[in-house]
């Protein structure tokens, strides 16, 4: 196919996100169906999706990797990524979300605002990502549009406005009346290939004037030379593009939010899109990129024009089957061609771009170049993970990397043949390459391989793609806890000193130390105040070396430790024996030492759990939850007799949930986890932590 012009102003790169069964892979077949990328809509039980491609997404029927796929709709290119919905899975929301210059929340019409759904609304928050909701399934039994907008209302936000009303009711709906237009567009069946423009209803109109005058009002008031003409001649004196500019700019402030509904299988997704194409930004909307200058460190600005040089971030790495190593990659500037050479700037290394692909999930199309605001995939990249800066050779630039958060849980693995081994190695490199939250390593006592994840459903995940993908069969063992370990005094000062004398010359190095508490989450800050040389300088990162190579090895049971701030203020050395080994062994002693004296603790990670269950079991419920140390945050009540109970639970306590809850409330209760912070843990827990990593 040859490639198609893409014009930077009729682009929109949009992501679909929701809490999990909210229907967001079943919108994104609708969506494909509609715009001709598909000659039917595939379902997500019988496992027929597009952007659901995985085996193991079709068994279980829910998102684990974001897909990205590429569609038009009246004139305009739609890159579209569909994110998962599973809080395991969340880096992939949160990776999509950094490269993506708008959004779609959809929400279950039955169930409203979710706990997930909340998370996501939070991570686009944090990017800035302007959205428009759409309510999905109220076409179905306990489907409630008014209700679901409540809900975001309610836990969201006040400055959501329907920009279509339903006609109908649960199985009755037929289709939705335009605020903007004024018109009624139905259905006599969800799978119409067109909608009939008609008449408002009459038993609606005075409904559907309130919600237009509020949808009116509210959008006009974010802009003031609108907000002037509407003093001027009232609602009825706004044209439809007056109204529809004014939606558009208070959409793009990213404080307000239009909403639609209906069946994300049906002809209604066809208003969906035209909401995407009339309200969410283009690149050039969305505006310049700021990065560093890798050579001078200061701030450079790149213009989402093709005239700019080069420059793009690398947001997710993924393995496939017949191409091998795919990154994806968001351009911001400038261009890229297939068989040029651009500059890896997080690295400093060359690379030689091969194949450029256009992705439509699973599938691929050739193109020879990708220009500014555009979204593709480079197939073969050496070196490149996520969060990469991509550019041009002769204009670096570093872009604003994504940070992800550490994974709580562990387990242990090993191969159940020694042949696998090199395999197990290299299927462990491989999906760690792809998804950076989960990580590898070796405990140095036992010689054991440890993977630790964001939950336990994400570590299963992996090892059963480790034996699909790369046929390598594994033993597990029983899922750990990542503690950590911390200081709680500060300004306490040590001495570490190592001496040693062996015939010629020997081993000298000085320091003090005085070691505080940083701010929870804060991590690790080393402070240099030694005056007049009497550490010279050469001997300063060496001692800084040893300090963060102590930390990973704690004083109380062998974990990490975070957040302290060490400062190095003085010490001494001799003009002979003094090298950088050995002020790094001396930084490590005093670390060690100092430590041990500044009241060291234990840290666990405390989850958020929310459980969505039937009121009749919330006593169960809730008495479960206080017995496994749990704080009960707050309880909601939900439709249809549903109860929802948030709570902070420490990871320890929570293996095995989901199975437990089941067959406490025979199975009608869900739950989601999601970690929070980390706290201290009580004295009598640690005592046992302890005793087990001393044997």
């Amino acid at each position: 196919m040859a490639d198609k012009k893409v014009v930077i102003d009729k682009l929109r790169n949009i992501g679909i996100i929701a809490h999990i069964d909210a229907g967001k892979t079943t919108t994104t077949e609708g969506i494909l169906y509609r715009t001709g990328l598909k000659h039917k809509i595939g379902a997500v039980h019988e496992g027929e999706t597009t952007t659901d491609w995985m085996e193991q997404e079709r068994e279980r029927g829910i998102t684990i990797v974001s897909a990205a796929v590429t569609c038009y709709w009246k004139d305009h290119q739609i890159n579209i990524i569909d994110t998962p919905g599973h809080i395991d899975f969340t880096v992939e929301v949160e990776r999509s979300l950094r490269v993506l210059d708008g959004a779609c929340v959809v929400f279950d019409g039955k169930m409203g605002v979710e706990s997930q759904s909340e998370t996501v609304w939070r991570q686009a928050d944090k990017y800035g990502v302007p959205r428009i909701c759409f309510i999905n399934k109220i076409n179905q039994t306990g489907g409630d549009f008014y209700k679901s907008l409540e809900s975001i209302h309610t836990r969201l936000s006040k400055r959501a406005f329907p920009i279509h009303l339903p006609i109908g009711f649960e199985q009755s709906i037929n289709g939705v009346v335009d605020l903007i237009s004024m018109k009624a567009y139905t259905y006599s069946a969800f799978t119409d290939h067109e909608l009939v423009e008609g008449e408002i209803p009459a038993d609606m109109m005075d409904h559907v004037k309130k919600y237009r005058s509020l949808l009116i009002e509210n959008a006009v008031s974010e802009d003031e030379t609108m907000l002037e003409k509407y003093f001027e001649v009232g609602e009825d004196g706004l044209t439809e593009e007056d109204i529809r500019q004014a939606i558009r700019q208070a959409v793009l402030g990213g404080k307000f939010y239009v909403v639609s509904g209906g069946d994300g299988r049906g002809v209604i997704v066809e208003k969906l899109l035209d909401l995407v194409v009339d309200f969410l930004p283009s690149p050039t909307e969305r505006g310049s990129t700021w990065g560093i200058n890798p050579k001078t460190a200061e701030e450079i600005e790149r213009k989402p024009m093709v005239s700019e040089p080069f420059s793009a971030l690398a947001f997710k790495i993924a393995t496939d089957p017949f191409v091998g190593k795919l990154a994806y990659f968001r351009v911001y500037s400038g261009k890229i061609s297939s068989g040029s050479y651009i500059l890896n700037s997080s690295t400093g290394e060359k690379e030689r771009v091969g194949r450029i692909v256009r992705m439509q999930a699973d599938k691929r199309e050739d193109v020879s170049e990708v220009t500014a605001g555009d979204i593709a995939a480079i197939v073969g990249l050496k070196g490149t993970t996520t969060g990469h800066t991509l550019s041009d050779m002769t204009h670096q630039i570093i872009l604003e990397s994504i940070t992800f958060p550490e994974p709580p849980v562990s387990i242990a693995i090993e191969p159940k043949t020694k042949a696998d081994q090199e395999k197990m190695s290299l299927a462990l490199q491989r999906l760690a390459e792809e998804d950076p939250t989960f990580r590898i390593r070796v405990d140095d006592e036992t010689g054991q391989t440890i993977i630790s994840g964001m939950g336990e459903l994400h570590l299963e995940i992996l090892v059963d793609r480790m034996k699909r993908e790369f046929t390598v069969e594994a033993n597990i063992g029983q899922p750990q806890v990542a503690y950590r370990e911390t200081i709680r005094k500060s300004n306490v000062e040590v001495q570490g000193k190592f001496i040693r004398q062996s015939g010629g010359r020997g081993q000298y190095g000085d320091v003090w130390l005085r070691l505080s508490q940083n701010e929870s989450g804060q991590g690790f800050k080393f402070v240099n105040s030694i005056k007049g040389g009497v550490v010279p300088a050469e001997y300063i990162k060496p001692v800084e070396q040893g300090i963060t190579e102590a930390m990973s090895n704690g004083v109380l049971a062998g974990y990490p430790v975070v957040d302290i701030i060490a400062e190095l203020y003085d010490g001494s050395y001799h003009d002979v024996d003094s090298s950088e080994l050995a002020f790094k062994i001396a930084g490590s002693m005093a670390l060690q030492e100092g430590v041990k004296k500044a009241s060291p603790v234990l840290l666990e990670p405390i989850m958020k759990v929310v459980v969505v269950t039937p009121e009749s079991f919330m006593g169960d419920v809730i008495g479960d939850l206080n017995s496994k140390r749990g704080q009960i945050e707050s309880m909601e009540d939900l439709s249809g007799g549903i109860k929802e109970i948030t709570a902070f639970v420490p990871l320890g306590e929570m293996f095995g949930y989901t199975t437990n809850l089941r067959s406490m409330t025979q199975g009608r209760a869900s739950s989601t986890m999601e970690l929070d912070h980390y706290s201290d843990v009580p004295s009598n827990v640690t005592d046992a932590i302890i005793a087990k990593n001393s044997k």
